[in-house]
């Protein structure tokens, strides 16, 4: 029986990938959904080639298709879908997120903004909804297959009444998250207030959407990816490294108590991760990626990050250990900040004080750190 696909983000890079993916396997998936940003012509155009008759977008349209946070909602929670494969970058991602849970469907999540900013809560209701969260990212995802056994399962498909015994967690010494590093980590002479946009969105490995390439470029989005790891696995801030690795071939490491450390490579290339997601438990027989070689495996490097040259991540380090309040002004704080930079009304060198002047105000609702973090961004322009 084909697995029913709703794709929230069809028109981007993940969207692009997942595709790729349902066409490698048409005995496997059947696409019922699409939504995307602003993009009508091409979602129309997506519609038409897969036969959906379900459409949303995020902005009005002149194009007749659903739009705004309502739609999107009514798309995740499409009867007839099986899973829900969240790629709509940013906070945005969230109302349709909770939409699926409640709804029922198991969720493929590329959007970690929704596990930064509300982690706690998105678990919460998982548990109680008996879904699963299967991640995307391709850091999350080498995790995900690093941790099944027959013995120990994570804790973003886990039963809420699991026998505590066979939690993932309790054998996870450390997760090492593996960065590319982005454009910058070799640069010697780097400095942020003369990082011009078009240098930040030049990213080496991955081909990505504006917002998430800045967050490469800063490697803010390694943070933010350890934030989702702390919620996807149930882990300690403690249990967290990350290594810069620029081939991108190591996607990540888990080391166990026992001493032994596992690690998933694959090419740079998402529509693997994406499509483990989409067929687990199961591990499908073929995928659109090319293979492996042992050519590409010589000389793979692995460097700690300086965390006084890449602020924005440091500032993640810092504030995990101070609680789960944090991580939505790191995310907010964040995502205003990096779209003030994409429209060049601040410098690169302004997104991490802008991050951390959200922190030191302590606790906040998420209306009062993206209000703050505005007229922050008013000071720094």
């Amino acid at each position: 029986m084909k697995k029913r696909l709703v794709i929230l983000g069809a028109t981007g890079s993940i969207g692009e990938s997942t595709l790729r993916v349902v066409e490698a396997h048409p005995d496997r998936f059947e696409v019922v959904g699409l939504a995307a940003g602003r993009d009508a012509v091409g979602l129309r155009a997506l519609a038409q080639k897969w036969q959906v008759k379900h459409l949303a977008l995020s902005a009005e349209n002149d194009e007749g298709i659903p739009s705004g946070v309502d739609a999107l909602c009514e798309l995740a929670s499409l009867p007839e879908a099986d899973i829900v494969v969240m790629a709509i970058a940013g906070i945005a991602g969230y109302a349709p997120t909770m939409a699926a849970i409640r709804a029922g469907h198991d969720i493929a999540l590329a959007t970690k903004e929704v596990l930064v900013m509300a982690g706690d809560e998105v678990m919460a209701l998982r548990a109680e909804k008996g879904v699963r969260i299967l991640p995307l990212d391709s850091e999350h995802s080498a995790i995900f297959q690093c941790l099944q056994s027959m013995a120990t399962m994570p804790a973003c498909v886990r039963p809420h009444h699991a026998d505590p015994t066979t939690f993932a967690e309790t054998r996870i010494a450390e997760v090492i998250l593996t960065a590319s590093g982005g454009p910058f980590f070799k640069q010697a002479d780097l400095d942020w207030g003369k990082v011009s946009v078009a240098s930040a969105l030049n990213h080496p490995r991955w081909s990505m959407g504006p917002k998430v390439t800045i967050d490469s470029a800063t490697m803010m989005n390694k943070g933010l990816e350890m934030i989702e790891a702390l919620h996807l696995f149930h882990l300690d801030p403690k249990q967290l490294r990350v290594w810069v690795h620029p081939q991108s071939i190591v996607h990540s490491f888990v080391q166990f108590k026992d001493t032994a450390l596992i690690a998933q490579l694959a090419q740079p290339d998402m529509a693997l991760p994406i499509q483990y997601a989409l067929t687990w438990p199961d591990r499908a027989l073929h995928a659109p990626v090319p293979e492996m070689t042992l050519a590409q495996m010589q000389n793979l490097e692995f460097a700690e990050p300086d965390l006084n040259r890449f602020p924005c991540l440091k500032l993640v380090f810092e504030a995990l250990p101070r609680g789960s309040w944090t991580h939505p002004i790191l995310t907010l704080a964040n995502e205003v900040a990096v779209k003030a930079f994409l429209a060049e009304q601040i410098s690169a060198a302004a997104i991490a004080p802008i991050i951390e002047a959200g922190l030191s105000r302590g606790p906040q609702s998420f209306e009062e750190i993206l209000a703050h973090a505005e007229e922050d961004v008013v000071r720094w322009a």
